[in-house]
């Protein structure tokens, strides 16, 4: 087993096992789906009439559409937000700077630890009752809650990709002179970023999702909306699944753009993290560096 893997791979015995363990899921999944679908249809909750208001105007003017600009609005707000707190975090974690690291560490540790609801329902206590902020209260504690748990992944995420890089890339910095930050900021954190790109736009996807939990705080989000549509005409289940088809959408078209940004980084091959998909990983060139022996026998 080569350094690093986890489980040896399967034989064929072993992948055999899991095509017929993955089949049987497979199906208990279909049939508890078709179970499900039953009984809704039963309670007639899947009639044509249950989807009509889906098509009317006044349920896109008044609900759907403000329920969407919501949920867009608190997430882009909260990636924005994130991104600027994990890239201070993540770069203070990696500073030489003692006290920073050790703050930067604390930081990242207790904020990835509490769960995202309980940091939306500290946001929005903090703002009603103590700020005195009511009409944007949900709204605020919906992104500060985002903000900081997901502001603290990327931070890692950051860390990580930065420790991943061959110890070849800090070292030909320090040779030419550069500071370990300047490596750090001008060598390093560029192809970590670039290599980490992937995951942190699937982060994007769960900021997104987790918007849904401002219901709790009651924050108009696209979750909130189906709810009002289900009391509004008695409809909860179409709604609901309507709305999940649009978060579905939604999240498709990020995870597309990450797969394409993914597969042009390797295939422009400008990061030691990501190999070309055209250059074999132990064929990479490696760019040479003039030494000072090389620079003095040149004079």
């Amino acid at each position: 087993m080569s350094a690093g893997v986890l489980f040896d791979a399967p034989g064929p015995r072993g992948r055999a096992i899991q095509r017929v363990v993955a089949i049987v899921l497979a199906v208990l999944a279909i049939g508890l789906g078709i179970w499900i679908l039953k009984a809704f249809a039963d309670k007639g909750q899947l009639a044509p009439a249950m989807w009509r208001p889906m098509l009317w105007t006044d349920t896109w003017a008044d609900y759907i559409i403000p329920g969407l600009v919501n949920t867009l609005k608190a997430a882009a707000l909260s990636m924005v937000l994130a991104a600027v707190f994990g890239l201070v975090f993540g770069f203070g974690r990696l500073s030489e700077v003692t006290p920073v690291r050790w703050v930067s560490n604390v930081v990242v540790e207790l904020f990835r630890s509490i769960p995202v609801l309980v940091l939306m329902l500290t946001g929005y206590a903090v703002c009603l009752f103590q700020l005195g902020i009511g009409p944007q209260a949900s709204f605020i504690g919906t992104v500060v809650g985002l903000t900081l748990y997901n502001g603290a992944v990327v931070a890692e995420l950051l860390r990580s990709g930065v420790e991943n890089l061959p110890k070849g890339q800090r070292e030909a910095g320090l040779s030419i002179g550069l500071t370990g930050p300047q490596t750090l900021r001008a060598i390093l954190a560029p192809q970590a970023l670039t290599a980490m790109l992937p995951a942190i736009m699937s982060q994007l996807v769960v900021v997104l999702k987790d918007t849904a939990l401002g219901y709790a705080i009651t924050y108009p989000e696209l979750l909130n909306t189906a709810n009002q549509i289900g009391g509004w005409q008695g409809n909860l289940i179409p709604a609901m699944i309507f709305i999940a088809v649009l978060y579905i959408a939604i999240n498709f078209t990020i995870t597309t753009l990450a797969n394409y940004l993914e597969t042009r980084m390797r295939r422009r091959g400008h990061n030691a993290a990501l190999p070309p998909d055209n250059t074999p990983e132990d064929k990479q060139v490696i760019p040479h560096v003039t030494t000072t022996t090389e620079m003095g026998g040149s004079m």
